[in-house]
């Protein structure tokens, strides 16, 4: 398993992003911007499309001085997918820890973390798009592991919340893709934004685009599972009817 990678605090990767600061390149690329770069471009090609020239090409790089980073290509690919998928999985456990009910206050905290950190790294939500699909004939895929542990942090979280707002666990599967797609569909089909909806600034990636989407899914989850006495009465009464 790959050495943890820094993960800056939602709170300094909101700051930047609302900043429009850009990073500072200097003459050697640091652990960090190999990893966005091999990011971006295993999101746009997949792990076998990509060689290691291209990822020592785009870093200004020789093979060699990448290897001195990062011992093999799969073990770069592997620490792309940790330093993106850990801080979710992690994000994933802490705002549902209490269990029940979501809260609010836990909706709106999680959803600016994960709207900052899916706009931080702009090519996260297509990679996974991409790894999914690739994975799907492999013996052992390597999205395999986050799966499972976004599956065990979450599904029992699920489905406690489902519950609490009336859904039935024979539910709980379709809220889940539900959920998914609320929350990645945005970042991976962010180029095709402008053609659906041209009336929208250029940038999804703005502040202000931004902010709306994370009104849009705090309100979202909310009605989907927020607590609903009246709601959960009435389904529960319809079921057992």
């Amino acid at each position: 398993m790959p050495a943890r990678v820094h993960i800056r605090t939602p709170k300094a990767r909101s700051r930047e992003l609302r900043s429009g600061a850009a990073p500072v390149l200097g003459e050697q690329p640091t652990r960090e911007l190999i990893l966005d770069a091999a990011e971006r471009l295993f999101a746009k090609h997949g792990l076998d499309g990509v060689a290691v020239r291209d990822l020592a090409r785009e870093t200004n790089l020789t093979p060699s001085s990448l290897y001195n980073h990062f011992p093999s290509k799969e073990a770069l690919y592997d620490a792309v997918l940790e330093r993106g998928f850990r801080p979710i999985v992690e994000m994933t456990a802490e705002a549902w820890q209490s269990g029940g009910a979501m809260r609010p206050a836990s909706v709106r905290a999680q959803i600016e973390q994960m709207v900052t950190h899916l706009a931080e790294h702009r090519d996260l939500a297509p990679l996974l798009q991409r790894v999914m699909l690739e994975d799907a004939g492999r013996p052992e895929p390597r999205i395999g592991k986050w799966i499972r542990l976004l599956s065990s942090e979450g599904t029992k979280l699920l489905r406690d919340a489902a519950g609490a707002a009336g859904w039935q666990p024979e539910e709980v599967p379709h809220l889940a893709f539900a959920l998914f797609g609320m929350v990645y569909s945005y970042f991976i089909n962010a180029q095709a934004i402008q053609a659906v909806a041209p009336w929208t600034p250029t940038d999804p990636f703005a502040a202000r685009q931004l902010e709306l989407q994370r009104r849009f899914l705090e309100q979202a989850i909310l009605r989907l599972l927020g607590p609903r006495p009246q709601r959960a009465a009435s389904i529960k009464k319809r079921n057992n009817a």
